[in-house]
């Protein structure tokens, strides 16, 4: 098993997903990072990282871009802005992408979280995908979702993100990711 101590998780510590993710973090001994912004409200308050004006800046996406890439609309208010913007850090940050969330018949994820899996793919990073509607871990093969029975950690700089609705089954996807990758 690998030292644990020497892993950073970079998740956004937003309720659900981030959250658990950043919660198992913690109980295996991972270093955390929560890419946030001012005024945000999240749920982790272990490695909080404020990004500054400027650096959210650079991270600028077209949100009718976003919308076409996921086929569905996202309001153009500031804070989706803002979230989306903080994902494109925890994706960057990240060398293997690991998802909680819902793979739709279009390939794309549910939600905001669908972001964060459209910029892996984009970023060429390997991706995991905890389908909580199938029960099951996918991987993005560059073209298509294929199961994949059992993905463990191996990058030391990671990100785990997802939906902010995490069920059970998901919540035990993430404790079992853990438990794989460190033991």
């Amino acid at each position: 098993m690998p030292n644990a101590t020497n892993f950073t998780l970079f998740s956004g510590g937003a309720q659900g997903a981030e959250a658990e993710f950043g919660r198992q973090a913690e109980l295996h001994s991972v270093q955390e990072v929560n890419f946030t912004f001012e005024g945000h409200r999240i749920e982790r308050t272990r490695g909080i990282r404020v990004l500054t004006q400027e650096e959210l800046a650079k991270k600028d996406v077209s949100l009718t871009y976003v919308s076409k890439l996921l086929s569905r609309k996202f309001s153009n208010g500031p804070q989706i802005r803002m979230v989306l913007r903080t994902i494109m850090h925890q994706v960057d940050a990240g060398l293997e992408v690991f998802v909680v969330g819902t793979i739709q018949e279009d390939g794309t994820v549910k939600g905001g979280t669908g972001w964060g899996a459209e910029f892996a793919k984009i970023c060429n990073k390997p991706l995991f995908v905890f389908c909580q509607e199938k029960r099951g871990w996918f991987t993005w093969d560059g073209d298509t979702w294929a199961p994949v029975a059992a993905p463990t950690i191996t990058q030391m700089h990671f990100t785990g993100t997802g939906t902010r609705f995490l069920e059970e089954a998901g919540k035990a996807a993430i404790a079992d990711l853990f438990t794989r990758s460190f033991g």
